[in-house]
């Protein structure tokens, strides 16, 4: 059974052994000195979650000590001594002293006086005469002389107000009594709270918890105190709150200095404030600095968004990161933040952004640097330097044709021969081919056979050829085109094919060159006769010379 009463009284709390509990006496009347032949009742206090059925009370006057068992918790005295109380399982009370004086005059005083409290004096004659003015002195000066209150109030104590007091009362007939000098106390409500901290030196980015810690006495355990924390004498962490606990979430090196917290009671009668506490916030150097790029591994296609992404693999507070090219020396640009990660955007990338780069972090330890990444950037497909075919692309043959064309009709009019005739070919068919860095297109000119050719002494320039027909078979190739010539050939015989080439290269010595022009996409290929052989002159590099 008394092991089982052990464990009981020794139960856990916050990882600690609770001690057994601690009573107290409280004073009905409240004062600790009366005059013989009046009572005191004591009352033994403390017990939060039972009622005992049973308390000791203990008297020490003058070396004795007795003992006295009681049901219930209240016990009535009529003699002096110095008194405690116990209940089962509990620990001893402190001690309460009580004078029961046959004085002609006393001053009576409450047992306990702790900070803030508004305690009463009281000055009382024994029998049936009045006092008519009452005079209190403290430390040996008057602090008060009234013929109208008895009473001696101090509204709020404080260290300051213990000390000795004596009180001096008059009665009719001018007889005055003066009371047995008293000694009162004031007891510290709390003492001075201690401002404690998971970590003096924490590490920037980690969280730290403050406790302000402080203890209330057993009299007055159920004084509600609120707390407040500070830091440099300014910044006010918190706002004031029963909870004596408070944390930063996240702390910085700019966060470093001295800290301390105040506790207070509710009614404000007692503040009182920790010693300060110093925290030096620590800050990890930047390393491990990488320089990445989106697209990934520094290709990127001309036109598009190049992304460096600057980032540290440990390193803490504000970091500042920066972006260079390697082969220019250039400064891209700088970021600060507080962040292990920064980008740097190009919004549309030129071939002008080739190039090596490298970035740098900083977070007051001195730049560390990454290590160079090459950036390519290379033409989106289909864009290609120089002059590409095919209608797709918008580069247009219809300047090119209609120059070939309209020199053959200047070149008959000249030689009034018939175009089939000084070509050696049939006039329902001819082949066009372009010379070009991959070899010969060919295409085909078609045009409805002319009865009558040879006949005609001024024969006219074949009919109207869309120009669409002439090229619509021409399909881009992969690689730079560089279209050079146009030789127009009969088809049949080698022999003939030869007796023409030479004959034309004979009569025109020419080679047809054009610079073929872009046009928009949505433009069509026009139609073009003889007519528009005056606008030969406004073509670019089409060369032509008179036959002899």
């Amino acid at each position: 059974m008394l092991l089982w009463a052990s464990l009981l009284f020794l139960a856990p709390v916050s990882g600690q052994l609770a001690t057994a509990p601690k009573p107290t006496i409280s004073l009905h009347p409240p004062w600790t000195t009366v005059f013989k032949g009046e009572t005191v009742n004591l009352t033994c206090d403390g017990f939060h979650f039972y009622a005992p059925e049973k308390i000791k009370w203990y008297r020490h006057f003058l070396g004795r000590e007795t003992q006295i068992e009681t049901l219930g918790n209240t016990f009535q005295v009529h003699s002096s001594g110095d008194y405690r109380c116990q209940a089962e399982g509990s620990q001893l009370s402190n001690p309460v002293r009580l004078h029961f004086s046959s004085d002609p005059l006393i001053l009576q005083a409450p047992d306990a006086v702790f900070e803030g409290d508004m305690f009463v004096l009281r000055c009382k004659k024994r029998g049936k005469e009045k006092l008519i003015a009452v005079k209190y002195t403290y430390n040996g000066k008057v602090i008060s002389n009234s013929n109208k209150t008895l009473d001696l109030l101090i509204p709020q104590a404080s260290s300051n107000n213990g000390g000795y007091y004596q009180c001096i009362g008059s009665v009719e007939g001018n007889y005055m009594f003066r009371s047995s000098t008293k000694v009162i106390k004031i007891q510290e409500l709390f003492p001075r709270p201690k401002l404690t901290v998971t970590a003096s030196q924490p590490t920037e980015g980690n969280s730290v918890n403050l406790s302000c810690e402080t203890q209330l006495p057993l009299e007055r355990s159920d004084t509600q105190l609120h707390f407040v924390f500070f830091r440099d004498n300014e910044v006010i962490l918190s706002d004031w709150s029963r909870s004596p606990e408070f944390q930063i979430t996240t702390i910085w090196r700019e966060d470093s200095g001295s800290y301390w917290c105040g506790a207070e009671t509710m009614t404000h009668s007692v503040h009182k404030r920790s010693l300060p506490l110093q925290i030096q916030v620590q800050r990890i150097p930047v390393s491990g600095v990488l320089l990445e790029t989106q697209p990934q591994e520094g290709h990127v296609v001309e036109g598009e968004t190049l992304i460096l992404v600057c980032s540290v693999a440990e390193g803490t507070g504000d970091t500042t990161f920066s972006w260079h090219r390697e082969d220019t020396k250039e400064s891209l640009g700088r970021k600060s933040q507080r962040s292990q990660k920064a980008e740097l955007r190009i919004p549309v990338t030129r071939e002008s952004h080739a190039g090596e780069y490298y970035c740098t972090a900083d977070n007051g330890y001195g730049h560390i640097r990454s290590e160079v990444v090459n950036i390519t950037v290379r033409s989106p497909p289909g864009n290609r330097s120089g002059l590409i075919a095919g209608g797709a692309t918008g580069v247009s043959l219809s300047i090119l044709l209609a120059a070939a064309l309209l020199f053959c009709c200047w070149h008959q009019r000249k030689s009034e021969t018939p175009l089939s005739q000084s070509l050696n070919l049939p006039s329902h068919a001819s082949e066009a081919l372009l010379s070009t860095g991959d070899g010969f297109l060919k295409n085909r000119i078609r045009s409805p056979p002319t009865p009558g050719l040879r006949e005609s002494a001024h024969p006219t320039c074949p009919a109207a050829v869309e120009l669409q027909q002439l090229y619509s078979n021409v399909h881009r190739k992969e690689g730079d085109l560089v279209y050079s010539e146009i030789q127009i050939i009969q088809q049949g015989e080698e022999k003939e094919t030869n007796t023409s080439r030479t004959s034309l290269e004979d009569k025109c010595a020419s080679v047809i060159y054009s610079e073929v022009k872009r046009q928009l996409s949505g433009d069509s290929a026009g139609m073009v006769h003889c007519k528009d052989e005056e606008a030969m002159e406004s073509y670019e590099n089409v060369p032509h010379k008179t036959c002899p």
